[in-house]
């Protein structure tokens, strides 16, 4: 297990914002990490202060700049269509690969492993991505050990979850893995939410 040091300080969540970011994919695993409380900070990064229209419309907006974050203990990165330009984004690139190597966790959700991928970071790794997207994902690099079957999938300090609301799976099993499963459950009840507890039940592979 990486070790954080949960019990003297909060655990830091940093969340990057793009043109075009999946809602639940972002909002969702940071509503479960939002109910640890004070046990948790929670941060939205972009590469401007601008507001960042998600793909559905709705704007968020940043608190921080990618390249101002020190060294948060989980990065989160979403997927969504603003992942089809960013893929050949050079300077996005290198911003995320800077913040995701200043992290102790990095975990993406859905077409976020792709730009992960584009890195290089996940070159020789296990990972894992939205299925219906699953192609297009995969094509972005063929040095990561991609898996066809997985709710989402763990390498080292790297987390990848599959599509959309598999975030929300990755992020409780994060909470449990940093935490306790006690807190996870406990957690998912909180939003009564059915939480699927096991990283190989893939319901949507097919």
């Amino acid at each position: 297990m990486i070790e954080i040091p949960t019990a003297d300080r909060p655990l830091e969540i940093a969340a990057v914002l793009f043109p075009g970011f999946e809602l639940l994919d972002i909002f969702g695993p940071l509503e479960m990490f939002g109910l640890l409380g004070e046990r948790a900070k929670i941060t939205l990064a972009a590469r401007n202060l601008a507001p960042v229209a998600s793909g559905a419309g709705p704007q968020a907006m940043p608190e921080v700049l990618i390249s101002d974050l020190k060294q948060p203990d989980i990065v989160l990165i979403p997927g969504g269509q603003g992942t089809r330009s960013l893929v050949g984004d050079r300077g996005f690139l290198e911003a995320l690969t800077l913040c995701a190597k200043k992290a102790t966790i990095v975990a993406s959700v859905c077409t976020g492993s792709a730009l992960l991928a584009k890195t290089g970071l996940l070159d020789g790794r296990q990972a894992t991505s939205n299925k219906l997207a699953y192609s297009w994902a995969t094509s972005q690099s063929t040095n990561v050990l991609w898996q066809p079957e997985a709710r989402w999938v763990v390498d080292g300090n790297f987390w990848t979850s599959s599509g959309i609301a598999a975030g929300i799976d990755m992020s409780l099993a994060l909470i449990a893995h940093l935490f306790d499963t006690e807190t996870a459950i406990e957690i998912a009840n909180r939003a009564e939410y059915v939480w699927n507890q096991d990283p190989d039940l893939d319901p949507f592979a097919d």
